[in-house]
């Protein structure tokens, strides 16, 4: 009767009744078409070729990723180790080929061996171990992030150059990601449709019990599925490392929740049992499109967040509207029909993509050009009050200038900069100015960049491996130097101190310590009982300290790679700092100074970080006036103590 219900009201619903039910059907496909008819009209540099294969380019490791996840999720389960096994298969192929002479072919078996083998052990835990999947793959996500760590002992790997072609172009317009991409999407579809195993996901998500008694290994199978997603989760930290010419051990981190949700969004149920590759695929497109579209717009970092989970949400609940009314399931199994409907589907996406390319192509290529010149700075994290200032001083001499400025947040995340400043060079800005995460990671953007005849500055850190026209930083080898002076003077000479050091592969956490060891050299008297790395973040100089403190509890000095750091041994340090233990930090950040005052923080050697923000912005536009401008400009440090504090702005 149920039936015969839905069969009369899609019969009597007439053709409004029908394009209702085609855009329900297709929940995904149709909040991508309206996703790209918003972002078309809203802005003109989202319809350009570079700009749709930087979108392809962006979703790449991301729909590799749910490719594999969406084996997982179609049979029930949930895999939150992917972002790390890629992380963790990367680091080992750049170990072996350029630390340790593995051949190439050998070093990528061994690889994607490694993504075999913890999609096995998940797998295992699961099937005979009978642990829940969420714990066994988040327990696979801390052991794979740590042996990334291990491996690499915190550094970037140079990737070996046969490999890093998979981040070139074909014939210098096709990004190989994009293919790469396809290909195992095909793959995917192919096994979710046409095979055993993928016959079996699907009959373990729908009922795991009847799948048993009809005679169906269920745990052999889980084996087979947990080591097919280990396998995608390789090849992307493969596609990833090869963008970045690196091997990143904190590569792909939170990638695993991109990848849920772009299966969630592509029609997935996580109750499984429905689920299918294009749906995925789409559901990659769709994160992509929003962050691309969300940069070219100057929509604040702080908002994307906010954006892009709102969009995620509502996809999920028209999924279940969808379900409520009685469309069509996404996918009930391999066998499941309406192939020339789904065709015609797609042609249909395909024709009104078409007509909105054309229109908003007729629309922006009337408007006229403006004379403001554009920029963009991307900035290594906003959460970080140094960075805050840079950007603070950066926007206050664009506003001067009369400069339309727009400010990315990397969020620490090598491989969303690289997305980012792509995004800059296909909108075709005046100019670039990038703080990198990593200045390994950053060479291959720049270059494009410089490809594009985009002038490029770098801020506070440098860039490897690529040109820039000018470096903004303050003397950071010089500051280290100065930091090591100051403690060391405030200890007679004498004493024990530990050193908190900033991001591993950052020229700014190597040059601060060259400056601490070459500073030190002057005095001899002073003991270094411990360097323990702390990210340049508070919460983990607090962590570290308090660690520090429970094998060195007679530490009598702390030096700090920056005042966030050097704020958190503060806190562990209770009331000993300022008293017993003198703590120096770097950067002269707000809070920073604010401690000097209070006597807590001894010292702290500022930068200046407005001057670094407006000083890049000064650069930025004589290059883009074809002045010529300094390859490095210098921005003093000064050494900030409770005597001087008062008349230091920063």
């Amino acid at each position: 009767m149920a039936t015969d219900t839905l069969g009369s009201r899609a019969g009597a619903s007439g053709a409004p009744g029908g394009l209702r039910r085609l855009l329900l059907d297709n929940g995904a496909l149709t909040a991508l078409i309206v996703l790209v008819i918003a972002l078309s009209a809203l802005s003109g540099d989202f319809l350009t070729t570079d700009n749709l294969l930087n979108i392809g380019v962006q979703a790449a490791v991301t729909a590799i990723l749910a490719f594999g996840v969406t084996f997982v999720i179609v049979s029930a389960g949930i895999d939150l180790s992917v972002g790390s096994v890629a992380a963790l298969s990367a680091t080992v192929l750049a170990w072996s080929a350029t630390q340790h002479g593995v051949p190439v072919a050998v070093a990528v078996l061994l690889g994607l061996g490694t993504g075999v083998v913890a999609g096995l052990v998940n797998g295992f835990l699961i099937a005979y171990g009978k642990l829940p999947p969420f714990i066994a793959t988040l327990a696979m996500l801390s052991v794979g992030r740590g042996l990334a760590l291990v491996i690499s002992q915190g550094s970037p790997i140079a990737f070996p150059g046969s490999v890093s072609h998979l981040g070139d172009t074909l014939g210098g317009w096709l990004p190989v990601p994009v293919l790469v991409m396809v290909v195992m999407g095909l793959v995917a579809a192919l096994v979710l449709g046409r095979t055993y195993i993928g016959r079996s996901m699907y009959a373990i998500g729908g009922n795991e019990e009847a799948a048993r008694l009809s005679g169906l290994r269920v745990p052999r199978q889980k084996l087979a599925i947990y080591a097919l997603s280990g396998v995608f989760a390789a090849v992307a930290g493969v596609v990833l490392a090869s963008r970045l010419s690196s091997a990143q051990p904190q590569a792909a981190d939170g990638y695993e929740l991109d990848a849920i949700a772009a299966v969630v969004i592509g029609g997935a149920s996580l109750a499984g049992g429905t689920g299918k590759a294009s749906g995925t695929l789409i559901g990659a497109l769709i994160l992509a499109v929003l962050r691309n579209g969300l940069n070219l717009l100057s929509v604040s970092a702080f908002w994307q967040q906010v954006v892009i989970g709102v969009v995620i949400a509502l996809a999920v609940l028209l999924d279940t509207v969808r379900r409520s009314a009685g469309a069509t399931p996404v996918a009930t199994g391999p066998g499941g029909g309406g192939k020339g409907k789904q065709a015609a589907t797609y042609a249909l996406a395909a024709v009104v993509t078409v007509a909105v390319v054309g229109a908003t192509s007729f629309l922006h290529g009337g408007s006229s050009s403006s004379t403001t010149p554009r920029m963009g700075l991307s900035l290594s994290t906003l959460n970080n009050p140094f960075f805050v200032q840079i950007r603070a001083g950066a926007q206050a001499e664009a506003k001067r200038l009369g400069v339309d400025l727009t400010v990315t947040d990397a969020q620490n995340d090598a491989s969303q900069q690289a997305n980012q400043l792509q995004n800059f060079t296909s909108s075709g800005l005046g100019a670039i100015i990038v703080n990198p995460v990593d200045s390994d990671a950053a060479g291959n953007s720049v270059k494009a960049a410089g490809q594009a005849k985009i002038p490029v500055i770098a801020v506070d850190r440098g860039v490897n491996k690529a040109d820039v026209d000018t470096l903004v930083a303050s003397d950071n080898v010089a500051g280290g130097e100065l930091a090591a002076k100051t403690v060391a003077e405030k200890l007679g000479g004498k004493g024990k101190i530990v050193i908190l050091q900033g991001q591993a592969g950052t020229s700014a956490a190597r040059e601060r310590a060259q400056g601490f060891a070459n500073g030190l050299k002057a005095y001899p008297g002073i003991q270094v009982l411990a360097q323990q790395p702390a990210d340049f973040d508070r919460t983990k100089g607090l962590d570290v300290m308090s660690n520090l403190l429970q094998a060195h509890p007679d530490v009598q000095g702390v030096i700090a790679a920056n005042d966030e750091m050097a704020l958190g041994a503060i806190k562990a340090l209770g009331s000993k700092a300022g008293s017993s233990v003198q703590v120096v930090g770097f950067d002269g950040t707000p809070d920073g100074l604010t401690a000097v005052k209070n006597g807590t923080l001894y010292a702290s050697v500022a930068q200046q970080p407005t001057q670094l923000g407006r000083i890049a912005v000064d650069n930025a536009l004589s290059a883009v006036q074809g002045k010529k401008v300094e390859p490095t400009v210098k921005v003093p440090v000064k050494v900030v103590t409770k005597d001087n504090v008062a008349g230091f702005s920063g």
